[in-house]
């Protein structure tokens, strides 16, 4: 094996994590391949004899790359992620493979992620690293060209406006697809009482259609989300509807003809449906791999 072939080798071990980080910080699956993909060539051109802790310094460098990227967006003014959904994370829950159970870890479901694009890139940034992936200030102050005292700082303002902003998901996936089951029968039936039933008073439902529907629509509040049971009973009635993780949390895909028609994400919370998360844009359904979903 010669010293490329091992550096490689080393790189792939760490990928699923490096891949984990750019998609928090990006909520992009292409975004978070493409920064991953820098880091190797970075380190591919560096001297790794001189790199002490190789995980350490990938991270660092993916961290570079979101920041970056997050910068560019915003001084494009490019169409935020409030304004789409983040793409979904899909899995199958009886398996996943390994880089599936990386991203869909720790529940970071949709919701959050919307609520993540609201901060500015460095609080994000500081948020990502340190709350989820436990990274010291020490080592993402000089990422965001801050001291470690800032960095925390950044943290701290990030975490107090996530705070209650985004649900918190109960933590049994078997309590949670109960809901979801009684949500998809409700809706079959076109029981109005049932479905609001289930739902949280203060739901959110953001559905994102692509252009088809000029993108992003939010709706919110139980009479608002249940005075939608028409579109829903279409939908659990004209397609083919199969249970799935959703970034880790309860979900569905609905297939037409063997094509992918919308994924959705269900937040419950409390025993009940706190946001529904719905991507139906054809663009971005034909770039997830959903063959075996």
């Amino acid at each position: 094996m010669t010293s490329h072939d091992f550096l490689a080798e080393r790189f792939e071990g760490h990928r699923p994590h490096l891949r984990a980080v750019a998609y928090r910080m990006l909520g992009s699956l292409a975004e978070a391949e493409d920064a991953v993909q820098e880091a190797w060539l970075r380190l591919a051109r560096s001297d790794s004899d001189d790199i002490d802790n190789l995980g350490g310094w990938l991270t660092t460098v993916v961290g570079r790359v979101c920041l970056d990227v997050l910068r560019a967006r915003k001084a494009r003014r490019e169409e935020s992620l409030e304004e789409r959904l983040p793409d979904p994370v899909v899995g199958r829950e009886e398996r996943t493979d390994p880089e599936q159970q990386v991203l869909l870890a720790d529940s970071v479901g949709l919701a959050l992620l919307v609520v993540l694009e609201s901060l500015s890139p460095a609080e994000r940034l500081a948020f990502v690293l340190h709350d989820m992936f436990g990274l010291p200030f020490e080592q993402i102050g000089p990422i965001v060209d801050r001291t470690p005292a800032t960095a925390k700082k950044l943290a701290s303002r990030a975490r107090q406006r996530v705070r209650g902003a985004a649900p918190s998901p109960d933590p049994d996936p078997v309590e949670q697809r109960k809901v979801v089951d009684a949500f998809l029968a409700a809706a079959r039936g076109g029981d109005f009482e049932a479905l609001v039933s289930v739902l949280d008073p203060d739901v959110v439902l953001r559905a994102d259609g692509g252009a088809l529907t000029n993108g992003l629509k939010v709706v919110r509040g139980v009479e608002a989300v249940a005075g939608r049971l028409s579109t829903f009973q279409r939908m659990a009635t004209g397609t083919d509807t199969r249970p799935a993780l959703v970034n880790g949390l309860a979900g569905l895909v609905n297939t037409v003809d063997g094509r992918p028609f919308s994924v959705m994400s269900f937040t419950v919370s409390g025993g009940r449906i706190a946001a529904i998360d719905i991507l139906s844009d054809p663009d971005r359904l034909a770039r997830l791999d959903l063959a075996d979903h």
